[in-house]
């Protein structure tokens, strides 16, 4: 699959390139495999990239490493289900989630719990923009160093009180531009630039 790679970390947007790599491996308990649509580009995927995005203070101790490509948002089709994932999720779903890392990439791994469904109304590649958003509007900041368990926590809140909102048409996902995966550098850079009004999209 191709996925953006941080080729050295401490450097400016150039040091993102997309690239062949192996596809995640097999499915642990309760994970699920996506079909990356698109993936929302963060002012934190940045403080990634310069490997400054630490867990915030009080925080329990780090969770397993994620996935070696940025992205903390995405949103696809479920492809594959491992051992014990919820019967709530099927094979073909329209998801959308929020993610330890690796959103930048045709395929990924979340664990079930970090999942939630399309709301009404909104196309599946705009639904890449909704997550970390909202996790946000719900008072959720810090979201890469918390592990996956309190992740789920955050996105079962997500779901009770925001996506009502959304679905009713409340609360809708503005798209700035979008960018296709080998153009992840130039998304970074106008992140940076602070010039945009509305989210950036990386499109595998």
């Amino acid at each position: 699959m191709r996925a953006v790679v941080i080729t050295r970390g401490g450097g400016g947007p150039e040091v993102l390139e997309a690239q062949e790599v192996e596809d995640p491996a097999p499915l642990g308990d309760g994970e699920v495999l996506l079909q990356v649509v698109a993936a929302g580009v963060n002012r934190a995927d940045t403080l990634q990239r310069h490997g400054r995005h630490p867990p915030p203070a009080g925080a329990p101790p780090p969770p397993p490493p994620p996935p070696p490509y940025p992205g903390l948002e995405c949103s696809g089709t479920i492809l594959a289900l491992g051992p014990n994932a919820p019967p709530r999720w099927a094979v073909g779903d329209k998801v959308c989630a929020l993610l330890s890392g690796g959103g930048y990439a045709e395929k990924v791994v979340v664990p079930a719990g970090q999942l939630l469904p399309v709301p009404e109304g909104v196309s599946l590649a705009d639904a890449a923009g909704l997550p970390e958003v909202a996790a946000v509007v719900s008072a959720a900041a810090g979201l890469r160093g918390r592990s996956a368990a309190s992740k789920a926590q955050i996105v079962s809140e997500v779901e009770k009180n925001v996506w009502p909102a959304v679905a009713a048409g409340k609360v809708n996902p503005v798209i700035y531009k979008t960018f296709p995966l080998s153009g992840a550098a130039d998304a970074h850079r106008l992140i940076e630039s602070s010039t945009h009004i509305g989210k950036i999209l990386l499109l595998p």
